[in-house]
């Protein structure tokens, strides 16, 4: 893993939850892959990832 890569994954750990949805969904948004890049399979389970942490969440802050 570079430097380069490193210094972002270390500020998007130092980010509160809401920013770093927004800047993995921006990320995902500036991603074209190429037919075949980036398995479905990759993004469904990130999507599940995403909804479980988001379900974790709000079970956290009291929320049904």
């Amino acid at each position: 893993m570079t430097s380069a890569v490193q210094s972002l994954l270390e500020s998007f750990d130092a980010m509160s939850e809401g920013e770093r949805q927004e800047a993995a969904a921006e990320i995902l948004r500036r991603i074209s892959p190429r037919e075949g890049e980036l398995p479905e399979q990759v993004l469904v389970e990130a999507a599940d990832d995403l909804f479980r942490s988001l379900d974790a969440e709000e079970v956290a802050n009291g929320h049904p």
